[in-house]
């Protein structure tokens, strides 16, 4: 029976996201309730970053930190590839799309990486789960200071963000570096509850990303979103989040192979220099674009999100069945080891078929020897 082909499920989320937009395109928030919703977002920006802080490990970053090479290489991808991709889209699909999305292409290419689905297929794939926890957490950690750097230095400066310098400084510091830092220096006291409680606390986590995207996008309506965005708009974005994403994947294989990373860190080193994080991304947008610019910005990046989750979820699906059929055992060898195997599956081989088994069992383990690097060929 020929094998069924299985394709990634739909992330939920992206379900409410998509829900949000809509309910933010039917029903916006105006005037004094557009107030409130930019003041609400504002709160739980910072309640988000505060469970951030709490939430990251000393131990667990400790425990993988010693792989520095890694590491290294994992932020070359994050924060020098990726924005030279992102440079490039901006350059060229400016030229057939509103200036404000091709922003916003060049504004995920400066994100940090994802934490929790980095390590979910990092774990799914057979990778060193410790390495990605302390590559994750690390890259989160330098994106709270380095993204705004590389956004005042690559968008604010030629006056595409919509905001000013110490705005941008001044909303970062307090919106998102301070309750960082804050939540922390408090997990000592707070972390084990922290911990206890990961499944309860991440609706917060959502439910943050949702009432921004729903603010943002209620003062995009205001401003004309839908007249400015179509679905040739939508398709040159799908596009170039697919070249980005292809040719992170394509430079990240070879250069885990001239490094010569082990299997493991070589599925760190895919599944966290290849993601951007949607749950640090928006309530960056919110912190260092204008509120009238937020909607159009992120754009790209829910739709960059939900590719990265399907390309991602066969990746690791491919990574996982290759691990499992390299730990499978090799066939037995000799006669009398093909024997002794036949019996034990009650298995019957006739006398005169027995030489003709055992050379071909022989012939089989030296072409798995091969494939595996192992062979003498």
């Amino acid at each position: 029976m020929a094998k069924r082909i299985k394709f990634p499920s739909v992330d939920p989320f992206l379900l409410w996201l998509v829900g949000t937009v809509v309910l933010a395109s039917l029903l916006p928030a105006r005037g004094a309730a557009l107030t409130a919703f930019d003041m609400a977002a504002d709160a739980a920006i910072v309640l988000l970053f505060f469970l951030h802080g709490a939430k990251l490990s000393r131990e667990a970053v400790l425990a993988g930190i010693g792989n520095w090479r890694l590491h290294l290489m994992t932020l070359a991808f994050t924060y020098a590839l990726f924005p030279v991709l992102g440079l490039a889209a901006e350059s060229l699909t400016g030229l057939v799309i509103d200036p404000s999305l091709a922003v916003g292409l060049l504004f995920l290419a400066l994100l940090p990486s994802t934490v929790q689905s980095s390590i979910a297929f990092t774990a799914m794939a057979g990778g060193n789960v410790a390495a990605a926890v302390c590559s994750a957490s690390l890259s989160n950690l330098v994106g709270i200071v380095l993204t705004p750097l590389l956004v005042a230095l690559f968008i604010h400066s030629n006056g595409a963000g919509g905001m000013d310098g110490l705005g941008s400084v001044q909303k970062i510091a307090t919106q998102l570096l301070l309750p960082f830092v804050a939540g922390h220096l408090l997990r000592p006291v707070i972390g084990k509850w922290i911990d206890r409680h990961k499944k309860l606390l991440q609706p917060v986590d959502r439910s943050s990303v949702l009432l921004v995207v729903y603010s943002a996008f209620s003062a995009a309506v205001a401003n004309g979103v839908w007249q400015r965005v179509g679905p040739f708009d939508l398709g040159v974005l799908l596009v170039a989040s697919a070249a980005i994403l292809a040719i992170v994947i394509a430079v990240n294989g070879v250069a885990a192979r001239l490094a010569g990373l082990p299997r493991e860190d070589a599925i760190v080193l895919l599944f966290c220099g290849s993601k951007k994080s949607l749950v640090s991304g928006v309530p960056m947008a919110g912190a260092l674009f204008a509120p009238a610019q937020v909607g159009m910005v992120i754009l790209p990046l829910m739709i960059f999100h939900q590719l990265q989750l399907f390309v991602c979820a066969w990746l690791a699906g491919r990574d996982r069945a290759e691990g499992e059929a390299a730990a499978a055992p090799l066939p037995p060898q000799g006669e009398a080891a093909a024997l002794a195997r036949a019996e034990a599956i009650g298995l019957p081989i006739p006398e005169e078929c027995r030489p003709g088994v055992a050379a071909n069992l022989d012939l089989l383990t030296r072409h798995a020897r091969n494939l595996e690097g192992d062979g003498d060929t």
